[in-house]
């Protein structure tokens, strides 16, 4: 089996083509002469054919050598043309990108994504809202949002970044040793449950389904707050049962800090999409900063 052909090493024959000589290659190059000279002969060992043909005097292109490097040059032009439809890409992301998000996943999972978008592409501006609120994508000026659940308003555009994310119940292994954990939704009447607000609105009303029924229990507990990420931080120190984006307490699941409580019964769904006030905003940026937080997502949940 051939070996895979080195692009360095595809330079350094062109280069010596062009230069008329391996020194004047290696010159041009910024290497030694006993690099260029290594380079070649590795190049010909993975293609097993001789491209130059070497005397005292010169180097002269052997006829494999003839054929082989039109196709030399056009792999290196793809190259050059790859680097610099990325520097283009990158020199168009530039400017503020107004973005909302919610406070527990946006401080706890989110925000290194984004610290890693903005590195990638050094000449936006980012300017982030961090809240459970629902966000007024057109009062506020906001380029995007990242929501939970299904729109309410269909004049508003979606694209999709969790689309199976659903709620799931969950306490701390030593909430559950002191109190026991719940068998059936009804039984969370006897357990301290952790809700939060938004707006006006508390959350007491916790849904789940069970071949095909869906059954809602009224909750109540000594604990209530308007930022998801303290009602997440409650549960993890045993203070009461959650229910709450999956998304949200993976992290806390996988290192046991939390445990998932009616594994047969499936809580509300809760997608997580990108949000936009209409077609017109999914500029570049908006476009790229999706693909780039579906990426992360995917390989964070597989």
């Amino acid at each position: 089996m051939k070996k895979r052909v080195r692009m360095d090493d595809l330079q350094v024959f062109v280069t010596t083509v062009e230069a008329g000589g391996l020194s004047a290659a290696a010159r041009q190059l910024d290497i030694s002469p006993a690099l260029a000279s290594a380079a070649l002969q590795r190049l010909e060992h993975s293609l097993g054919i001789r491209l130059l043909v070497r005397s005292t005097r010169r180097l002269r292109l052997s006829d494999d050598g003839e054929r082989y490097l039109p196709h030399a040059r056009q792999a290196l032009d793809a190259l050059v043309d790859g680097e610099m439809a990325l520097e283009q890409a990158r020199a168009e992301l530039a400017g503020p990108l107004r973005l909302s998000m919610p406070s527990d996943l946006g401080r706890n999972l989110l925000l290194p994504w984004l610290t890693e978008f903005q590195a990638e592409y050094p000449r936006l501006d980012m300017r982030l809202r961090v809240s459970d609120q629902v966000a007024d994508l057109f009062g506020e000026q906001l380029d995007a949002s990242i929501r939970y659940g299904l729109l309410g308003d269909s004049s508003l555009v979606a694209l999709p970044l969790a689309a199976d994310n659903r709620r799931t119940l969950c306490a701390a292994p030593s909430y559950i040793a002191r109190h026991g954990a719940p068998q059936t939704p009804q039984a969370l009447a006897g357990h301290n449950c952790l809700r939060y607000v938004m707006g006006e609105q508390t959350h007491d009303r916790w849904s789940f389904e069970d071949a095909g029924a869906t059954s809602t229990v009224l909750v109540s507990g000594d604990r209530c707050s308007d930022d998801a990420d303290i009602v997440r931080r409650w549960a993890v120190a045993g203070l009461g049962v959650v229910y709450k984006s999956r998304l949200d307490v993976l992290e806390d699941i996988r290192a046991g800090r939390l445990v998932e409580l009616l594994a047969d019964h499936a809580g509300q769904a809760a997608p997580l999409q990108l949000v936009c006030a209409h077609r017109q905003s999914l500029s570049p940026a908006v476009r790229r900063l999706h693909g780039f937080l579906a990426q992360r997502l995917q390989a964070y949940l597989a």
